[in-house]
């Protein structure tokens, strides 16, 4: 089986379009989202309408939690909180429900999927150290957990009582460890580089490859200024931060 899983797409049609277009030739078999379809992008109902109509399977990430007012708007900064209250006007009822449908944790046979940490996943605490990395190692039921929402790729691997952080474009998975992957950000990255992250998943190869694309970074930064949006979260596309 041949997986995409994406994550951290924040209504960046531009990245979200350019990705899906270089997965269309990895003759995917099915496709996941990781949270955060929506936020600070200026183009939220057709982020959502692409997810809809590829019939992607979808956790609850903090901006969508955001928009249901599962999680109260004192958890974001002032722009995050700007670009949810911008988003709720401009998305409809029906794409609240939608929203308030996703679980916060995805499993099967073979991987596990949450926006953040495995631990209290409806926290949304960042995947960011080996304190969080362990505390998910030791729930984890599955070889395999893909997170997103620090929107830097990374990989964490347990292995006979050791911790090991790293990043590589390609991972050949080991029956005697466990991986804990960050596939990164599609519609904002903040490693630096400003180019859509997203993961490919090949169950049958034992491979894991974190892949980058480059998308129309000018056009998504005129879209936020146009609407208004806080200038940063233009700016930043730019520099990948």
């Amino acid at each position: 089986m041949i997986y995409a899983i994406i994550s951290d797409i924040h209504s960046n049609l531009e990245a979200l379009n350019t990705a899906l277009d270089a997965l269309s030739n990895e003759k995917i078999e099915k496709y996941y989202c990781a949270g955060d379809i929506v936020g600070y992008g200026a183009d939220p109902i057709l982020c959502i309408e692409k997810i809809k109509k590829m019939n992607m399977e979808s956790l609850m990430g903090n901006h969508e939690a955001g928009c249901t007012g599962f999680t109260g708007l004192s958890y974001f900064n002032d722009d995050a909180k700007s670009a949810i209250i911008w988003t709720r006007e401009k998305i409809s009822g029906s794409d609240i429900e939608y929203f308030g449908s996703f679980k916060f944790v995805i499993e099967n046979d073979d991987f596990t999927i949450t926006h953040g940490t495995l631990d209290n996943p409806e926290s949304f605490n960042y995947m960011i150290d080996s304190y969080h990395a362990m505390k998910s190692f030791q729930l984890m039921k599955t070889r395999i957990l893909f997170v997103g929402h620090s929107h830097i790729p990374g990989i964490f691997e347990y292995k006979n009582g050791k911790l090991g952080y790293f990043l590589k474009e390609k991972i050949i998975l080991s029956n005697e460890t466990k991986y804990i992957i960050n596939i990164g950000s599609v519609g904002q990255p903040r490693d630096g580089d400003n180019r859509a992250s997203y993961a490919v998943y090949n169950s049958e190869k034992k491979e894991i490859y974190i892949k980058r694309v480059k998308y129309n970074i000018k056009k998504a930064q005129e879209k936020i200024l146009k609407e208004n949006l806080p200038s940063f979260l233009a700016s930043r596309l730019s520099a990948g931060i």
